[in-house]
């Protein structure tokens, strides 16, 4: 079992996490989904998790002490943990990422706010040896905070693991899986279901042949055309 762990201080923010895929996973005991409120480790009444950035500079810095107080309650000096920071100045997501992770035992996300967390709590992780620490972005923008990062790591991660989707070949045949002439990954081709002619576009004659070869060789062509489309824009 595959086990994820989220700090928040919006935990409610993650509730579709129990929804559809991975509620299913949930059930059949494949992968544990484990919610914990940073405010949970504050010492004072206002619950601060935050303070003013040294060297001066607009926002608020996540303070660190709350955040080691809840992952130290989180592991132990026994597990195998990877601590993922959510953070625009991460390293980007990607579907070989998903991979890697899919194969680990306990991922734990730090979903930060603000202009970010304490710097310190990523150095200090990583210098213990059960901890191995990532800075994660999805992408050249930024967010409100780290709990939609989180959530679309785990779906791609989850859907990774055997028993998750309904039908495994799935996972061979869409975009970021399919293996082109040059041994690059590529996006998926257009997919197309009934009616044959819909609005008077039809579906390309190929796919109605029955011709398994022709139709593998067109899809792969399409996926080659669609994957150098991209790299244009």
């Amino acid at each position: 079992m595959l086990r994820f762990d989220l700090i928040s201080i919006f935990p409610e923010y993650l509730a579709p996490l129990k929804l559809s895929l991975l509620g299913k996973a949930i059930e059949k005991g494949l992968i544990s989904i484990n919610i914990h409120d940073l405010r949970d480790q504050t010492k004072d009444v206002h619950h601060s998790v935050d303070d003013t950035p040294y060297g001066g500079g607009a926002g608020m810095v996540m303070s660190p002490a709350p955040w080691g107080d809840a992952i130290d309650q989180i592991s132990s000096d026994s597990d195998q943990i990877d601590l993922i920071i959510l953070t625009p100045a991460g390293k980007k997501f990607d579907q070989k990422m998903a991979s890697y992770f899919a194969q680990r035992r306990q991922l734990l996300f730090a979903c930060g706010r603000y202009e970010g967390i304490d710097a310190r709590v990523g150095q200090y992780y990583a210098g213990k040896s059960n901890f191995k620490v990532h800075e994660i972005s999805i992408g050249d923008y930024v967010l409100g905070g780290g709990e939609v990062a989180a959530m679309v790591i785990i779906e791609a991660t989850a859907r990774l693991l055997p028993g998750v989707l309904g039908n495994p070949e799935s996972l061979k045949e869409e975009s970021h899986s399919i293996i082109g002439s040059s041994e690059d990954l590529l996006v998926e081709y257009p997919n197309f279901t009934k009616p044959a002619v819909w609005r008077g576009l039809e579906v390309p004659e190929v796919l109605l042949s029955g011709n398994h070869g022709a139709i593998a060789k067109w899809r792969k062509e399409q996926a080659e055309r669609r994957t150098d489309q991209l790299g244009k824009e």
